[in-house]
């Protein structure tokens, strides 16, 4: 499920799809608007006004915005409806465990592979952090946040499993949640970690547990930049939408309903 370019909606998948639905595409429409914080995190989803600029009825919506508390991104509040999910710096090491857990196993199946398979998946993933350096030195911080976890899905992505690719989805759209709910708005890094280029040295010598330690460290830090426990990095910051969300109408008539 590479990720060519989050914000500009959901991320498409390297393996065979359903025909999509009409629910299929609010979820997506809501997942995307959720990643770019133009749905910003805590505010109340519009059911009447979301689904008329859609043009589809609210059952659909309703249907979708349940895929998204399912998978974290919504949560419903008791007499309130369905809010954007926050994620409070209490959450984020709990967040970073599952992450972990998910991206190790994916160093494991890399690392195991045959030499052909395994040079072939590292150009991707040193394709992804040279996508990441570029960003960094323009220097814009949605662009920078793009291309981070966009790597990380490419890493994942390269173990060839579609449910650790899928895991691994959802969490980068809570990573981004977390980010969003920080108390001095969203900000990435200005530089590249160099946990990047110790982790892809560790893949192509095949040390598991080194290129284990990478991670756990740029998760680690991450953790105490975004929970304020740490202001010594060098990070760049940026106001999310001002404007609420405009949805463009959903061409349903040729879709599986």
């Amino acid at each position: 499920m590479a990720l060519s370019s989050f914000r500009a909606g959901a991320p498409s998948s390297v393996f065979p799809l359903a025909r999509a639905s009409t629910v299929d595409l609010i979820a997506t429409e809501l997942r995307a608007a959720i990643f770019s914080g133009a749905l910003p995190v805590g505010s109340s989803l519009r059911e009447v006004e979301i689904s008329t600029q859609l043009g589809v009825s609210r059952s659909p919506l309703r249907e979708a915005a349940q895929r998204l508390v399912q998978e974290g991104l919504l949560t419903a509040v008791p007499g309130r409806g369905l809010r954007v999910t926050v994620i409070p710096p209490a959450e984020l090491v709990d967040l970073y465990i599952e992450r972990l857990a998910i991206e190790a196993q994916a160093v494991r199946i890399i690392c195991e592979s045959s030499d052909a398979i395994l040079a072939e998946r590292i150009v991707a993933i040193e394709a992804a952090a040279e996508a990441l350096r570029q960003a960094s030195a323009r220097g814009e911080a949605w662009e920078i946040g793009d291309a981070d976890l966009s790597f990380h899905q490419i890493l994942v992505d390269a173990a060839r499993s579609p449910r650790l690719s899928r895991a691994m989805m959802t969490l980068a759209y809570e990573t981004r949640i977390a980010s969003l709910s920080a108390s001095d708005g969203y900000s990435v890094r200005r530089s590249v970690s160099p946990t990047y280029l110790t982790l892809i040295e560790a893949l192509r010598s095949r040390e598991i547990d080194s290129a284990v330690a990478a991670l756990a460290q740029q998760f680690d830090d991450a953790v105490r930049r975004l929970s304020g426990d740490d202001d010594s990095v060098d990070t760049i910051e940026t106001e999310t939408e001002n404007e609420p969300q405009q949805f463009e109408p959903l061409a349903t008539d040729a879709l599986e309903i």
